[in-house]
């Protein structure tokens, strides 16, 4: 979905087992300042017409980004955004295609790091979640082909009603319910070979982007303070700024819309 025709191009990138519909507040605010706003769905995601079982790798499953970023034209310089897991494809557009990138924000995002693989911040927050039950009543179950005979093809997490409601309990009732209707099965893809090299991300190109991060002060149940989490941008990626939203869930361009858009139009402002 792209939108508008102003002075910034924002390209909005969803989060596991979401798609561009997520983005609707975020994207018709940009627009409405006179921005340009691209909102992607990733493959076997959204509208995307492509089935779980199609979707063989990471690379594959980022391409619309990958098409999007490689399509803008020379001096567009463009700001990525993307939510939750939609970092890691974040990660691989920046690592192609660093001078096609104003910025790149991570909205309560996996961001790795040079030297680490792709999936490294996802890595760890799925060992967490699996000795404290923070998937609550999420599944995961196997990918499987349609055709007769076909095997397995990795896992899948689908989301299950009350981990929804944990990662939208500050947003709209009307919010929830949307995603409800509309989240699909999301491969993760930790295992892909893309995902595991940790020589993929280079300084010169992935570490050269300028990052923010956007921490949502009432996700997860107990948020990390500012220090920390200082602390650990400092440690992975040097030179990151930090925005804080108070009253922000996990879902915040849901939950804290009009605060994302003003955030994400001062980074814009900043960097060219």
């Amino acid at each position: 979905m792209e939108v508008g025709g102003g002075e910034k191009h924002f390209v909005l990138v969803h989060g596991l087992c979401l798609g561009a519909w997520s983005w609707y507040k975020v994207a018709t605010a940009l627009e409405s300042a006179g921005h340009r706003v691209t909102a992607l769905d990733l493959a076997a995601s959204g509208a995307h017409p492509a089935r779980l079982h199609e979707v063989r790798s990471f690379e594959e499953y980022s391409r619309p980004l990958l098409d999007a970023v490689a399509a803008a034209p020379d001096g567009d310089r463009l700001v990525l955004v993307g939510h939750s897991h939609g970092g890691a494809s974040l990660a691989l557009a920046m690592e192609r295609f660093p001078r096609k990138v104003a910025a790149a924000v991570f909205v309560d995002a996996a961001m790795p790091w040079v030297g680490k693989h792709i999936g490294v911040t996802t890595e760890g927050f799925m060992k967490k979640a699996a000795s404290k039950g923070l998937l609550m009543d999420c599944q995961i179950v196997a990918i499987t082909g349609s055709e007769e005979g076909a095997g397995q093809r990795g896992t899948a997490i689908v989301m299950g009603p009350e981990f929804l409601k944990k990662c939208y309990k500050e947003s709209p009732a009307e919010d929830l319910t949307l995603a409800t209707l509309l989240v699909r099965p999301g491969n993760q893809f930790m295992d892909d070979p893309v995902m595991k090299d940790e020589a993929l991300l280079t300084a010169a190109n992935y570490g050269s982007v300028k990052k923010v991060f956007v921490v949502a002060k009432a996700a997860h149940g107990s948020s990390a303070s500012a220090e920390e989490v200082q602390s650990w941008l400092a440690a992975t990626n040097p030179g990151t700024e930090m925005q804080e939203i108070a009253g922000a869930d996990h879902a915040v361009m849901n939950s804290k819309p009009r605060e994302l858009c003003d955030v994400l139009v001062g980074i814009a402002s900043r960097y060219d």
